[in-house]
Order: structure tokens, then sequence, then C-alpha cells
């Protein structure tokens, strides 16, 4: 999936975009998601799937699944903020605030009104964040994420650090895949008692590994005569676009000109 996604930032419709207009274009879209209400949240994140779906031609299968993915991890920590307990002598204070509950022994186990809305705002502001993000992380390959970064001075340490870590996440996937596909081509993990000593091998040799990659990669660097800092060549072959520019400007003015009236009470709470 990590190779696939890195794939669709190098081959997306959007490619030629400058990386600083995209990249710039995602935070203004994110500041705006965390600071609005579920309603603009909800037309921010359909909106950044129109932008990744069908502008960046991104499929849709992986876009959905990605945040799916996103969906089902918020679901789980949503019974805690919804669901509470309180002793039965203590009901008359939360009648208002139950939609439905049931007896337990002495306790009294109820979904809560504001538990629900405050559930609401955090399903619905994750989903606009994370579609701002999915756009930069299908649409930018990241290498021209760092390079925006050492234009706009942010510290050469960091950006040097990120290429690192991005290089070091590939070389760990591929080694595991390796292992893994060897152990299983061996039958490694026909049963369970098997899946488990197969699976200390495959960490094991993950960490050996991963170590002479990495002393692998050191060699390299020196022997290139590496002395303080990556430096990496990109072309300039991006052409800003009108009509992208346009559209973006007054998608987010249109926004926050509805989350103002929505604060003036022209709109209904959702």
């Amino acid at each position: 999936m990590s190779l696939q996604l890195d794939t669709l930032a190098y081959t997306n419709r959007l490619r030629r975009l400058p990386p600083e207009h995209k990249l710039i274009f995602a935070f203004t879209t994110l500041a705006i998601s965390l600071a609005t209400h579920p309603l603009v949240q909800i037309l921010m994140a359909l909106w950044m799937s129109i932008w990744t779906v069908i502008y960046a031609r991104i499929p849709a299968g992986v876009y959905f699944r990605l945040l799916m993915f996103t969906i089902g991890f918020c679901l789980t920590s949503l019974p805690a903020l919804m669901v509470n307990g309180i002793a039965i002598n203590d009901l008359p204070r939360v009648q208002l605030d139950s939609w439905y509950g049931l007896n337990l022994g002495h306790f009294y186990i109820y979904i809560s009104h504001s538990g629900s809305i405050q559930a609401w705002g955090i399903i619905t502001r994750a989903l606009a964040s994370v579609s701002c993000l999915y756009f930069l992380m299908l649409t930018v390959p990241f290498t021209e994420i760092l390079q925006t970064l050492r234009y706009l001075r942010f510290s050469v340490l960091l950006t040097d650090l990120l290429l690192l870590m991005y290089r070091f996440i590939f070389i760990l996937l591929n080694t595991a895949t390796e292992l893994w596909t060897a152990q299983n081509s061996r039958g490694g993990y026909r049963t369970w008692r098997n899946g488990m000593k197969s699976l200390a091998l495959l960490i094991g040799q993950l960490l050996q590994r991963t170590l002479q990659r990495y002393s692998q990669f050191s060699l390299g660097l020196q022997s290139r005569g590496f002395v303080s800092e990556f430096r990496v060549w990109h072309p300039p072959r991006y052409r800003p676009q009108a009509r992208y520019i346009i559209e973006a400007i007054c998608g987010c003015v249109g926004l926050i000109v509805l989350d103002f009236w929505r604060n003036a009470g022209i709109f209904t709470r959702i």
C-alpha cells in the first residue's frame, strides 16, 4: 500500500502543479477544518474528495479505503464519549441528557445526548482533516514536500532526518516483504505454532538486515563524499493553472463565510 501511494503521488493528474501551491492549499483547508463547525467540515471533506478523486484522478477505491481506515479508528473511541453510567439513585440528574438507557443492577447505563454531539463533532473534524492530509499525501511526492520546506527556510537537519526516515520506511517494508515471502513459501505459517515461531524469526532477521542495509547506506554516502546535507535536484517543470487557484481561493473563502453565517444563527445547529 505504501509503494502504491508513493506511485500515485508521482503519477496523479495534478503532478505538474507547483508543490508549494498544493502545500499551502492543504494546510489552509486543514486550518479551516480544525476551526469550523460540523456542517463546514462535512462540506470540506466532500470538496477535498472531489479534488483528490476527480481532479487528481486518484482511484476511488484507494481513497475510500484510506477514509474507512480513519473512520474505523475514530469509531473505536466514540463509545467512550457516548455511553455513560451512573448509580440508580442519581438517575433524575441525567434524565434530560439520556437518549436511551437500561438498568444493570444498581447502575443505569445510557447514551448521552451531549456526548453524542461531542462524538459527532470529533468524527466530522477528523474526516475533514484527514481528507486534507490525504490530498497532500496522494498528490505531492515526499521529496517535493521536503524541497518546499527547504525553500521556506526550514532547518536542514530536520528535512534530512525526514528524508532518512522516509527512505528507511521503504527499506523496512521491502525487507519484511522478502522475509515473509520466503517463510510463507516454505510453509512457515501453516499452523499457529509454526506461525508464531516464524514471526519471531522474521522480527529477529528484520532487525539484523535493517542494520546491514543501514551500514551499506552509510558506506555509500561516505564513498560519494557526503558532508553535511542531502542535495536533490528538482527540474522546474511546474505549471500553475489559474482555474485551480481561483477555485481554491473561492472555495476556502466560501467555507469561511458559511461558518460565519452559521455562527450568526442563519443555519440551524447540526
